[in-house]
């Protein structure tokens, strides 16, 4: 997503650079833990910028240690940031001010809505601290604001997005495997939020029990990537004993373009949203499923308010029930390359990364 967001500048002409910045401990997938260095995280990072032609344009700052900067010297680098027309905090991930970080124009690029917003008007410290640190807002909640999605904005929101794909990077030709596939974590803790005296949840597991059997229910078989290890045994006997079929994404997850490979090589997308998103309709919708469409894969996904926005019905499907999953199905695999057609189209017209991104410098005046 970084990357995609960060080429597509350039592809408009912008001096646009990627940095890593933030102060948390880096993930080492090799010792499959936080780490308090940088040996995987470095090399990783100039090994993919370098893949999406950002060979000499990236930076990484260890932050959370000595404060080193990597790629361009640190004076250049300060400077960029000191400068720059706009440095787009990409989920918010960098507390530019506890860095001692100087920012010209700081711009949350918010990815995943409704937690900030719920606990900035809920005046949750933190959140408001960093939320003040920003003097412009963007968000893919793109129903935000609308009667149907009660979530507050966010103040100084200037920009309502979606995701920027690059579509040269998809296009593909017909899949080999039979499955509709799906990308993710089964089970994550810690991040359910209250509002308005309803509890909200973050995991999508909950979300994916309401469908366990789905796999019984229709002919079309689905396959879940996820990290196994992070299943229990009783999970993952449920799963498999329900029709799922498993793969360990951890893998392929490591390396953009192994994923890519994984996503083009499915006939298309089932997969699920969080309850967040869901109950509150902000209109989000994956940047996974962006990159299904964008491969000319037909996404059957859950409801949370993006047909207010994106069309649906041909190659794209949204869903509350089990009988409108089947029935999308049924009409995908009926006529299979015109919901493949229809689904590189809707990604070619509302998902283009200069496009996208093109109105997102409209909206902030650049």
């Amino acid at each position: 997503m970084h990357m995609q967001i960060a080429a597509g500048l350039r592809r408009l002409g912008h001096d646009a650079y990627y940095f890593e910045t933030t102060s948390a401990w880096p993930y080492d997938p090799v010792r499959n833990t936080t780490v308090n260095d940088s040996d995987y995280a470095l090399p990783y990072l100039e090994k993919v910028a370098e893949s999406f032609g950002l060979g000499n344009r990236w930076a990484y700052r260890r932050s959370y240690s000595d404060k080193a900067w990597f790629g361009p010297s640190r004076a250049k680098a300060e400077e960029l940031l000191a400068q720059a027309d706009a440095v787009l905090n990409v989920a918010g991930a960098t507390r530019f001010a506890e860095e001692g970080l100087k920012i010209g124009r700081l711009v949350y690029f918010g990815t995943d809505p409704g937690h900030h917003e719920i606990a900035f008007a809920r005046g949750q410290k933190d959140v408001r601290t960093l939320v003040e640190e920003h003097a412009d807002f963007i968000t893919y909640g793109e129903n935000i604001g609308n009667t149907d999605c009660p979530l507050p904005p966010l103040p100084r929101l200037r920009s309502r997005t979606r995701q920027a794909i690059l579509l040269d990077f998809w296009q593909d030709g017909t899949p080999v495997k039979k499955e509709f596939t799906t990308v993710g974590n089964w089970r994550q803790t810690g991040r359910d939020i209250e509002f308005e005296t309803q509890t909200y949840r973050w995991s999508k597991h909950h979300e994916f029990l309401k469908f366990i059997d789905l796999p019984r229910q229709t002919r079309q078989s689905i396959e879940l990537a996820t990290g196994l290890a992070s299943l229990s045994p009783k999970e993952r006997d449920l799963l498999e004993s329900m029709g799922w079929r498993l793969r360990d994404a951890h893998p392929f997850t490591t390396d953009p373009w192994r994923y890519r490979d994984y996503v083009r090589s499915s006939r298309g997308e089932f997969t699920v949203a969080k309850d967040l998103h869901i109950r509150l309709r902000s209109g989000w919708f994956s940047e996974r499923s962006a990159c299904y469409l964008a491969a000319g894969r037909p996404v059957v996904t859950q409801d949370t308010g993006f047909a207010s926005f994106l069309p649906t019905g041909e190659g794209l499907f949204s869903f509350n029930t089990t009988e409108e999953i089947i029935a999308a199905f049924d009409a995908i695999n009926s006529d299979y390359e015109r919901h493949s057609r229809a689904a590189r189209a809707i990604a070619e017209e509302y998902f283009r990364a200069e496009t996208v991104l093109e109105k997102v410098i409209d909206d902030l005046g650049l």
